[in-house]
Parts: structure tokens; C-alpha cells; sequence
């Protein structure tokens, strides 16, 4: 039998790490190889039999976990396995399973993972327990969990041993539970309402000229520079040139940018696109959806985030970004009879733009600095200046606003949308009016010829959502940074 040795590339060794290989290379020597075994027969899980006790209690039962806990009492030994629904005791003797196999249990080691077949009985204390017939080291653990009541708290090694974190933290594990079923309710509830999920590409051949910096690749076949996508909208709105009336996708987006608490890398978004809908019946949508998210998952509308009971149930505040910044600091955009007007009072007020920054810039960061974080309870910030908005459809009333708006919950954007730009020629104007903005920064930006080429065919007047399904989960989970909601997020490799 090979056995397992320390080679010269085997990271340091604590002692007790040591220990568990020694007592590895003995069931090697043994003719026991955890390792080689493929599966076993589990009929139950550990929060099944607590709740159907009542119809289990004597019954046989096999189920298998992690071992967390362990006395040892002489001949009979009490331990607790831990398995993807919970915890649940087991009663183990030298006189059920035989003085050699209660001996080997004795040597096993919290972290082991076995099997056990036994019947489902209560203790006189009262705890339901398994009362162990035949058990199964099915993986030797070599390194050592975290103390039990202490867990796994430094949060950079928490995120970087996400797997860990699990194990210890049975929070954290139902976070992820909660993000897979407010997916679920995201999907059925576009679903029931005629919308098509549908996957678009994620490598593109444009670097476009949209705010957010994409991931560079190569693909080495076709010598070609590649990018990782930025958003999902371009070949969303695409299908609904081509016939799709309601379409969505649920996907990965990269953006080569700074992390923070509600930023990473690489998140999920939400985005949806329907035909004939204009922006204020997307409002109308998001609050739809918000509540019957929050239904699925919390079975309420009132949510507790930070201390602060959010309430989701519409109707939600909705307001002009003009008209929340004048109630803020009292700027009124309407006056600014420039652009260099605008970033007069910018200066003023010590908010910095750009040198070359225009009217709608200047409403944008006197927001910003005054608005956004204010905004606790759900409200949608209407008539985004076109500036700001180089896909959004501009409003009849007023060219130098569109039918754009975002909602906010927390202090924080969670989403964005408008009603579709449509018209080929202002499209490819404000494409290249980006491209140019790109260049005067030193940035490469190209205009997406075939876009405006879909446009040109004809796209009806649609509606259009995006928003981040993390900053969502967030939310329902009481969840402060976005690296609580990801699995595995992005980290800076320890060695750099």
C-alpha cells in the first residue's frame, strides 16, 4: 500500500497535523484506506430525523457528516456529526460495534467524515440521537477545525477559506441557502409574469465605451484580444429587435475595477428588457418583484438590515435627481446657465468634477455627495441628465433629461433603468461622444457597429432593468459587505 509521505514542496506541519497523518499511515498499513472508498448509503439527514422523530423513533436509519464533537466514557462514547442540514448526536459502544471498531473510532479525529447506520432514540436527557450499529471512517480530515465555540472569525481567512467557514459557521451556510432561493424567487417570479431567461456571450471582441473598465483576454486560436463582459444589455435588447417581447438574464459580470463593501470584481446582475413598457411601469416591476422576493425568501415584506427595518411594500418614494438635490443642499439645476456655471457651484461646494465636466455631470456628483447616501427606505431617482445616460430614451418634454431612473435602499444604488433608447442616429452620436470622452483619457473605447446596425432594423419601445442580485442578497440576509454574499470573492493571493 503507498502511503502518504511529507515531500519536500508540503507546506509546514503543525504537530497535530503530524498526529493525523501518522494515524492516516496506520489505517494505510491497516489495509484501511479512507480514501478509497466511493459511497454510502445515506437514507436520512440530521434535521429530517429530529423533525419526523415521532414517526422514526426506533427505526434504523444511515446518515453521514463531519464529526464535531466527541466524549469518550470507557465503553461507550457520545459524538456529534454535522451533515448540509445541521447537527445531530450519536450514541457509540464498545458492545455495538466490537472492541477492535470501537477502538479505531476512539482514533478517529474531529473533522473525520464517516457513515453510520443505527436507530433513531432519545436520551434521558432528552436530546434525539442515533444509536450507532455499524460505523464508517469515509474521509481522515488532516487539518484541524477552529475551536468549536470560538468558530473561524478572522473574516479575510473566513473569505479566502470560504469552505472552512462553512464547516464552523452554520450562519454562513444559511446565507448561501437564502441567495439560492432568492435566486429561485427572482427567476419564477419573471417567469410567471412571460419572461424568457436566456444566456448571452460573456467573451466580446469590443472594448465599448461604456464607464466601467472589462478584463482583458486573448484568444490564442483566432490571435485575437477579447473582453470580459461588462454588462448584459447590448445583446439582451438585441432579442428584442429580433421578436423576444420579454427576455432576462441571470448572469456573471467582470469590471476591472476598485473592491469595497457593495463592489467585487466579478458579480451577479439581474437584467430584464420588455417590449412596449416605458420606465415607469419598470417601477412599477422592481417594487413587484422586491416584495415578492422578500415574501419567498423571509415571508415579509419589513426587513431588518443593520438594525433598520426596511420597508419594501409599495408604493415607493419617487422623486427627480433635480429635485433631490435641491431639497438637499439647495442647488437648482435649472438655474445653471452653463456648464461652466456648473461646475462653479461645484467648486463651490468643494465637490470635485472633471475640468470638462457638463450641467448633467455637475446634478450628478452635487447627488452623489448630498443625496444618495440619505436614502434609507426604497425610492426611485427619476430624469437622469442625458449625459450620464447614453442609453436611455430622452424625455418628449425636455431633451436634456431621459426616462432613466435608479433605486436605492440602505444609502446604496441597488438598480438602474429606462426606457430604451431606440434611435439609431442619437445612438451612434452618444457612442461616439463616449468613444471621444474614453480617448481624452487615455482610454481605448469603440463604437458596437452591429448594435447600431440592430437598431437600425427597428426595436419597439421597451423597458429596461438592471440590478445587482448580490446587493439583493444583501439585503435579505442582513449581510454588510458583498464579500458575505459571495462565496468565494475575489482575493489578493497571500504571497502578494
Amino acid at each position: 500500500m503507498a502511503d502518504y509521505p511529507v515531500t519536500p514542496l508540503t507546506p509546514a506541519l503543525t504537530e497535530q497535523e503530524i498526529i493525523r497523518r501518522q494515524k492516516l499511515q496506520s489505517l494505510l498499513d491497516e489495509g484501511r484506506n479512507p480514501y478509497e472508498i466511493t459511497r454510502f448509503d445515506v437514507t436520512h439527514h440530521s434535521r429530517e430525523i429530529i423533525d419526523r422523530f415521532d414517526g422514526l423513533e426506533g427505526q434504523t436509519v444511515s446518515l453521514a457528516g463531519r464529526m464535531t464533537s466527541r466524549r469518550v466514557m470507557g465503553k461507550a462514547s457520545f459524538a456529534h456529526l454535522l451533515d448540509s442540514q445541521g447537527d445531530i448526536q450519536i450514541y457509540v459502544t464498545r458492545d455495538d460495534l466490537g472492541t477492535d471498531e470501537y477502538a479505531a473510532f476512539k482514533k478517529y479525529d474531529l473533522g473525520d467524515i464517516v457513515g453510520v447506520t443505527g436507530t433513531a432514540f432519545r436520551t434521558k436527557t432528552g436530546e434525539i440521537s442515533i444509536h450507532v450499529q455499524a460505523l464508517t471512517l469515509l474521509c481522515k480530515s488532516l487539518k484541524v477545525l477552529p475551536e468549536k465555540f470560538h468558530g473561524l472569525q478572522d473574516t479575510d481567512l473566513r473569505y479566502r477559506q470560504r469552505y472552512v467557514d462553512c464547516i464552523v459557521n452554520p450562519e454562513v451556510r444559511d446565507t448561501f441557502r437564502k441567495r439560492s432561493a432568492i435566486i429561485s424567487a427572482v427567476r419564477e417570479f419573471l417567469d410567471s409574469r412571460g419572461y424568457l431567461e436566456v444566456d448571452t456571450p460573456v467573451l466580446h471582441t469590443l472594448e465599448i465605451g461604456a464607464s466601467a473598465r472589462p478584463f482583458r483576454t486573448h484568444h490564442n486560436a483566432l490571435d485575437l484580444d477579447m473582453f470580459l463582459r461588462i454588462e448584459t444589455e447590448l445583446y439582451l435588447k438585441r432579442l428584442i429587435v429580433g421578436g423576444f417581447e420579454r427576455v432576462y438574464e441571470i448572469g456573471r459580470i467582470f469590471r476591472n475595477e476598485g473592491m469595497d463593501a457593495t463592489h467585487n470584481p466579478e458579480f451577479t446582475s439581474v437584467e430584464t428588457y420588455q417590449a412596449y413598457a416605458d420606465y415607469k411601469e419598470i417601477m412599477e416591476l422592481v417594487e413587484q418583484l422586491y416584495e415578492f422576493v422578500a415574501l419567498k425568501a423571509l415571508g415579509t415584506t419589513d426587513v431588518t438590515y443593520q438594525g433598520q427595518t426596511i420597508h419594501l411594500k409599495a408604493p415607493w418614494k419617487r422623486i427627480t435627481m433635480a429635485d433631490a438635490v435641491k431639497e438637499a443642499c439647495g442647488e437648482d439645476w435649472t438655474a445653471w446657465e452653463s456648464d461652466e456655471a456648473a461646475r462653479a457651484v461645484c467648486e463651490a461646494r468643494n465637490v470635485h468634477v472633471e475640468k470638462t465636466a457638463k450641467k448633467g455631470d455637475c446634478l450628478a456628483a452635487l447627488f452623489d455627495e448630498y443625496v444618495e447616501a440619505t436614502l434609507v427606505q426604497p425610492t426611485f431617482i427619476m430624469d437622469y441628465p442625458v449625459e450620464i445616460s447614453p442609453l436611455a430614451k430622452r424625455k418628449p418634454e425636455d431633451s436634456t433629461l431621459t426616462e432613466r431612473f435608479e433605486f436605492f435602499i440602505t444609502g446604496h444604488e441597488m438598480g438602474n433603468a429606462f426606457s430604451e433608447l431606440n434611435d439609431p442616429i442619437d445612438q451612434r452620436r452618444r457612442f461616439e461622444e463616449q468613444v471621444a470622452a474614453r480617448a481624452a483619457q487615455g482610454i481605448h473605447a469603440e463604437v458596437d457597429e452591429d448594435f447600431v446596425s440592430a437598431l437600425e432594423y427597428g426595436m419597439p419601445p421597451t423597458g429596461g432593468l438592471g440590478f445587482g442580485l448580490d446587493r439583493l442578497v444583501m439585503l435579505l440576509t442582513d449581510s454588510p459587505t458583498i464579500r458575505d454574499v459571495l462565496l468565494f470573492p475575489t482575493m489578493k493571493p497571500l504571497d502578494k
